[in-house]
């Protein structure tokens, strides 16, 4: 029989990537906390870290040990919050693409109270950080880019959407519907560097012998959307996108899209089923209305 606090020890050293910082966050002496994860090896009959100056890495046992000792520690929470043993709220940790709208994730925050029926816990990150994120249990789901032909995480799709221009509501050309790339070609634009459409934005302006000023590179969406705001130049976003002071006009020819879902760990899969208020509430602010 496993002893708890060897799952806890596991539990730290993937989540704070070093054996030092999982003994501080376990409050033991780091021999103390090497001396259970060797008990835990020992005991499962597999290595589960390997070991190096910079840091650790789980094993492929580690890995497959990993989903379940994550259901474990949660079933256990759960158990002892029913028996009333417990004044902890269960974990509910939400990875988020950080191309999306901070402003539709914080009110769909501010709508559901996640706060009162978990102890929650909201990360932005990139694709791939997310999917890392997965992988480890560090998140049990994450709004991401789906339906990309990967098969890592069972997925569910919310919304599908393309890109358009943002362009400051000052500009000569605010007011048009449908601008050609050929009109921009004077223009100052600003580089979104971590956008998943950036690559083909790139070609498809050089394809078409655009070449503009670039005043402004960020991955900062908030940020650009004010500079845009105060006509420092424009650029392409997502269709979410939407702010005062900016002008939404579509890039003709353009047809790139995107499909926002969830991703799963494991043992979540069951909440792209049965949503939580939280999912729900975001969801509802991600489809148009």
């Amino acid at each position: 029989m496993l002893d708890r606090y060897l799952l806890r020890y596991f539990l730290a050293v993937v989540d704070q990537g070093n054996f030092s910082r999982a003994a501080a966050a376990c409050n033991v002496s780091q021999p103390t906390l090497s001396v259970g994860i060797a008990k835990l090896e020992r005991e499962l009959g597999h290595p589960l870290f390997i070991r190096s100056n910079q840091r650790v890495e789980l094993t492929d046992a580690g890995a497959r040990f990993l989903t379940h000792a994550r259901r474990i520690e949660r079933e256990f929470n759960v158990a002892t919050q029913a028996m009333g043993l417990s004044s902890d709220l269960p974990p509910f940790r939400v990875g988020v693409i950080g191309s999306l709208p901070g402003g539709l994730v914080a009110s769909a925050v501010a709508e559901a109270q996640p706060g009162r029926t978990h102890r929650f816990e909201l990360l932005f990150g990139t694709e791939r950080e997310l999917a890392g994120h997965l992988s480890k249990g560090r998140i049990d789901l994450a709004l991401t880019l789906v339906d990309r032909g990967a098969d890592r995480f069972a997925e569910q799709p919310v919304v599908t959407e393309g890109y358009s221009l943002a362009i400051s509501s000052a500009h000569a050309l605010a007011a048009e519907g449908s601008i050609t790339p050929e009109r921009l070609a004077n223009e100052t634009m600003i580089v979104r560097r971590h956008c998943e459409a950036l690559s083909e934005t790139s070609r498809f302006f050089t394809e078409r012998g655009v070449r503009p000023h670039f005043a402004f590179r960020s991955t900062n969406d908030e940020r650009v959307m004010d500079m845009v705001a105060a006509g420092l130049g424009l650029t392409v976003m997502p269709d979410c996108y939407c702010g005062e002071g900016v002008m939404r006009p579509r890039l003709a020819g353009f047809e790139a899209r995107r499909t926002i879902g969830w991703a799963a760990a494991p043992d979540m899969e069951h909440l792209l089923g049965a949503p939580l208020p939280l999912m729900r509430a975001i969801e509802a602010s991600l489809r148009p209305a």
